[in-house]
Parts: structure tokens; C-alpha cells; sequence
């Protein structure tokens, strides 16, 4: 489980195909604290085990799913990625409850500037905008952020100044991808109220 409050950027160090897998090597320092074998860690959002460690960084695997699901499957050395480490009991809660699930990969749509707040638009597939409302929380690339404008399957986020340059999502341009978890109440809410109605016989 995770926040989406983003501890550190890190950079790729290698994405490497071998033996019918995909690891992926990440150059980091602040989240390597703590941090041991088969721990889990939200790379741009998805969650992923700790499969190797050393002083520069961290190894994990990527799954034919996360290849799937994630953008991490197009990165090239030096791509900036968000990094937070899994949640411990007694931590604060300063973002949403973020497991890390990405749902699907979203596209840059639109950027300008607002004050200080940089306004970011994108593009999502039909079956998860619906889970996506105006004040409502969202994960993109594993930060997270509160919807300020939905319209159809499109969305828009704000991100303050001190968050623009503390996330690695500026990097990205119109057309990018993006790695989107929806808020997982939502989930829940439609699994309990579809499961209810169709024992009654509603349709």
C-alpha cells in the first residue's frame, strides 16, 4: 500500500530482456533506507519487488501484465521515474490509499500553465473513466492528485508549484503515456451496488 506522495525521482539504469524476462534497474539514494529483498516499491506507480540491491539502487521484475498494464516497458536509460516506498503502519496518510494496481496507461492531452499551477489533461480508455470524478483523488504515474475538470473520458490535474519539482510527470509531453490507478472506493462501490442489483433482479 502507498500515498502516492512521491519520496524521490529516480533515473533508469538499464531495462533489460533476458531468458524470457524483464528487469528493471534503478539508480536511486533516499529510498534505498530501510529498504530489503522482496520489499515493494512504486515505481511511476506500479508496485514492484525488490529482487536486487546496492549502494547506487535498486533491481526489480516486470511481469508480461505490468508490461501490459504500464509505460515501464518503453523506458530507455536515464528516464526519470517516481519512486515511494511501501507504507508502514503509523506512517501519515498525506495523499489516498494507492495499491499500486495501475488500471491503464492514459495520454498527455493538454498542458498550459495557471498561476503557478501547471494543468495537465489527458485522455483515458472508456472502462476506467468512469471511475474518474471531479474532486476526486487519482494516481498518474503514482502521485496523487485530485481531478479538477472531467469531461467524458478526458480529465484534468493541478499541480503546484512545490509538486512540479518534486515528480518526474513535467518530463512527459503531449501524446506520452501515463500510468493511471483510479481511486480503488470506487471499485468497491460499483462491485457491492452491481452485486446487490442483479440479486434483486434489477438490470
Amino acid at each position: 500500500m502507498f500515498t502516492g506522495i512521491v519520496e524521490e525521482i529516480g533515473a533508469v539504469r538499464e531495462l533489460r530482456r533476458a531468458d524470457g524476462g524483464v528487469s528493471l534497474s534503478v539508480r536511486a539514494a533516499a529510498v534505498l533506507e530501510g529498504l530489503g529483498l522482496g520489499d515493494s516499491m512504486s515505481v511511476d506507480g506500479a508496485c514492484l519487488t525488490i529482487t536486487d540491491l546496492d549502494h547506487d539502487g535498486f533491481t526489480v521484475g516486470l511481469s508480461p501484465e505490468t508490461l501490459r498494464r504500464t509505460t515501464l516497458g518503453r523506458v530507455t536509460a536515464g528516464t526519470r521515474l517516481n519512486l515511494e516506498r511501501a507504507v508502514r503502519a503509523g506512517d501519515r496518510l498525506g495523499g489516498h490509499f494507492v495499491q499500486g494496481h495501475v488500471d491503464c496507461v492514459a495520454t498527455i492531452v493538454g498542458t498550459r500553465q495557471e498561476g503557478d499551477s501547471f494543468i495537465v489533461s489527458f485522455e483515458v480508455p472508456p472502462e476506467a473513466g468512469r471511475y474518474i470524478v471531479e474532486k476526486g483523488f487519482v494516481a498518474v504515474d503514482g502521485i496523487s492528485l485530485t481531478v479538477t475538470e472531467r469531461k467524458g473520458d478526458c480529465f484534468s490535474v493541478a499541480l503546484v508549484a512545490y509538486t512540479q519539482t518534486h515528480v518526474a510527470l513535467l518530463d512527459k509531453h503531449e501524446s506520452d503515456g501515463v500510468n493511471i490507478e483510479v481511486d480503488i472506493l470506487a471499485k468497491y462501490v460499483e462491485s457491492i451496488l452491481g452485486d446487490r442489483l442483479q440479486a434483486t433482479g434489477y438490470r
